[in-house]
């Protein structure tokens, strides 16, 4: 460990003891159990798909203004059917205080196939969100009825058609991103590997079977499907340029990242070069990985990218990239410089030393202690059976980095709270994907987490302090409904800080509440400035805070 690393460590060694941390930590959580345990239908044979279910999602699917949860889950692996009810995806209902009922059967969200992620966006526009689930050789379409029910909609939509090419394709999910701003959103499906399972190979650790490295499978593209505004999409992956950069995809995830009013996508690879598309005026893709910095670590390693979220870190305007990887690997972070590029600071910001012995899956940027900074929670576990332990640490508890830029001049600065978090409260997982929303309506971040083989996590918020927040729900009128690409820039007397709206993030999941932005002491914001992805520019001054506020795109 060199010098730079030591001083980090040390670094947030003595910010944690200086701030009381031993018990009383800036950002705490509370364990509460939901009824659902993740089953991916783990044989001896160690398919692939077993160790890479997981997705969630939170959003509001009965406009209650409530955020609800939604599970995805597995199949029997050797059919991909969902044979038993074990494996059903499952849809709660939240009651606004954190209690949550299962609503699956009259949702019709049961699902037939073995299912991997999910992403929430309003693609008709109706008011209503509708759900994309991805899973192993099969996607699905659901739209909102309005009613409480959901329709399977994938074949009249046009997205049931295998690739001529690849044949049946795996995906972990999407990303809902209205490429060419025409108000209606576009479809960007993220696939893994190719993957048979009458042909796995064999792969053994220490005498046992256990799952390969992606090397012994072929990659394969992600896909691009254009929203033609009739409840059908047309695959647009060869024109904007998806198809010629085959690759195995885990996460993706949006931001205008130079501000030209354009939503770029970041794809992080597992074991490959990481793709940076550029979105050249909504007409295709330029991807642009390495001449932006950040197909991959700055000592050239290729690592297990797993998920990533794209928001900005520092409160400079420009959004930054965070992924995870497994251990020995470091969850590398990439700062935006605002001139084209990105510059790695994962070791200075102290995030490589902390999270060397970690393995992370999905990554979630969010201001979890409402102090004005985003923070990174990252849900943990390694890909390994439970055979690899002890020689390698397969269950691990989950962390939230928290952002203590402020208190450190000079840069991005995280300081990894865990058992100080109360993340420690519940045994260590598999953890996989996550998703963050205010399920209690107290104004604070909570997390529900999914884990492999074991019941899934509720993460409440109990964070310490009267800091105040501020979330805006957006309505899109000439952009999609959803406001996804709209840029926001709040202003207080404490300061500057900027979002955006997206539901995609982390690994395979997909967080749909209003943007939430933290105040710290502010009790308003003095300026709520958004630039929605039509170009209308819309102003909002003396803010009160502590609600949720809705906002309506004006016309112009």
């Amino acid at each position: 460990m060199n010098r730079a690393i030591l001083a980090a460590v040390l670094a947030a060694t003595l910010w944690a003891f200086a701030s009381g941390q031993r018990g009383d930590s800036p950002i705490h959580f509370v364990y509460r159990p939901i009824d659902f345990k993740l089953d991916s239908s783990e044989t001896p044979q160690r398919h692939a798909p077993e160790t890479m279910a997981g997705g969630v999602a939170i959003f509001d699917y009965n406009n209650d203004g409530k955020l609800d949860i939604f599970f995805t889950n597995g199949a029997d692996i050797d059919t991909l059917k969902k044979s038993s009810a074990k494996y059903s995806n499952r849809l709660f209902e939240n009651d606004g205080k954190g209690h949550f009922t299962d609503v699956t059967a009259k949702a019709g969200l049961a699902g037939t196939g073995y299912d991997t992620g999910v992403a929430i966006g309003d693609y008709d526009n109706d008011g209503y969100e509708d759900i994309f689930v991805g899973g192993v050789h099969h996607n699905t379409l659901y739209h909102n009825n309005g009613d409480g029910t959901f329709t399977d909609v994938t074949a009249k939509a046009g997205l049931d058609k295998p690739d001529r090419e690849y044949g049946p394709l795996w995906s972990v999910g999407g990303v809902w991103v209205d490429v060419n701003n025409d108000g209606l959103l576009d479809l960007v499906v993220i696939n893994y590997l190719k993957w048979d399972g009458e042909h796995e190979p064999v792969c053994l650790d220490e005498g046992h079977r256990d799952y390969c490295h992606p090397k012994m499978y072929p990659p394969t593209p992600n896909q691009l499907f254009i929203n033609n505004g009739d409840g059908t999409f047309r695959d647009a992956s060869v024109e904007y340029g998806l198809r010629a950069h085959p690759g195995k995809g885990m996460g993706g995830a949006v931001a205008d990242s130079s501000l030209d009013g354009r939503m770029d996508l970041f794809v992080t690879n597992d074991k490959l070069f990481n793709w940076f598309f550029r979105n050249v005026n909504g007409t295709r893709f330029e991807e642009i990985g390495f001449d932006a910095n950040v197909a991959l670590r700055e000592d050239g390693v290729f690592i297990s990218g797993m998920g990533v979220d794209f928001r900005d870190l520092d409160n400079d305007g420009y959004p930054d990239i965070c992924l995870v990887a497994l251990d020995n690997e470091t969850f590398p972070i990439y700062r935006n410089t605002g001139k084209g590029g990105f510059v790695e600071v994962t070791e200075s910001s102290g995030m490589a030393s902390q999270s060397l012995p970690m393995a992370g899956y999905s990554p979630t940027i969010a201001d979890f202690d409402n102090d004005g900074w985003k923070d990174i929670f990252v849900s943990r576990g390694h890909v390994q059976s439970l055979l690899s332990a002890p020689r390698i640490t397969v269950e691990q508890p989950n962390t939230v980095f928290r952002n203590i830029s402020a208190a450190n001049k000079g840069g991005m600065k995280f300081a990894a709270l865990t058992a100080e978090a109360g993340l420690t409260s519940r045994p260590p997982a598999r953890h996989r994907g996550s998703a963050i929303g205010d399920l209690n309506g107290d104004g604070r971040l909570d997390v529900v987490v999914s884990a492999i083989n074991a019941p899934a996590e509720i993460w409440i918020n109990q964070s310490p302090g009267n800091n105040h927040w501020l979330e805006l729900k957006l309505q899109g009128t000439k952009s999609n409904r959803d406001g996804i690409g709209a840029r926001i820039k709040v202003v207080t007397k404490s300061g500057t800080q900027y979002n955006h709206m997206s539901t995609a993030a982390g690994y395979a999941s997909s967080s749909a509440g209003p943007v939430h932005f933290g105040l710290g002491t502010n009790a308003s914001a003095d300026l709520v400035e958004i630039h929605w992805p039509s170009g209308i520019v819309q102003q909002l001054r003396d803010v009160a805070g502590d609600r949720i506020v809705p906002i309506k795109e004006p016309a112009q």
